[in-house]
């Protein structure tokens, strides 16, 4: 059993940067990819962005690439969201997730979803 707790999110003008956290319970962080997704109002969730255990290889969406980066360290069991250069259609609670494997960008790949956090940007 993982448990995930989103952290990061608020509100922030067009062109700003966030970095959500999410920090992950229990001894087995490393053996899970993790991903970030988010969920605007009325639409469903969609991937952003996944890092794959050993934090060698990492995939984004076509949306945000360039602008956000994945990370992880296995030692706090923690995986980031670097956000930068935010759009207000960036808006929405995100939610990262730990998955098995090996498929990684779909929400049926994932095992455990955190609660959510809220980024909100303003135009």
């Amino acid at each position: 059993q993982v448990q995930l707790v989103e952290s990061g999110g608020g509100l922030v003008q067009a062109g700003g940067s966030l970095r959500l956290s999410c920090a992950a319970s229990g001894r087995t962080f490393s053996r899970y990819a993790m991903g970030w997704f988010r969920q605007a109002p009325g639409m469903e969730r969609a991937f952003v962005a996944a890092i794959v255990r050993s934090g060698i290889s990492t995939y984004y969406a076509g949306s945000v690439e360039g602008r956000f980066t994945i990370s992880r360290d296995n030692a706090k069991n923690t995986v980031y969201l670097q956000m930068n250069s935010l759009k207000p259609e960036d808006t929405a609670v995100y939610y990262c997730a730990a998955g098995s494997g090996p498929r990684i960008g779909d929400t049926v790949d994932y095992d455990y979803w955190g609660q959510g956090t809220q980024v909100t940007v303003s135009s």
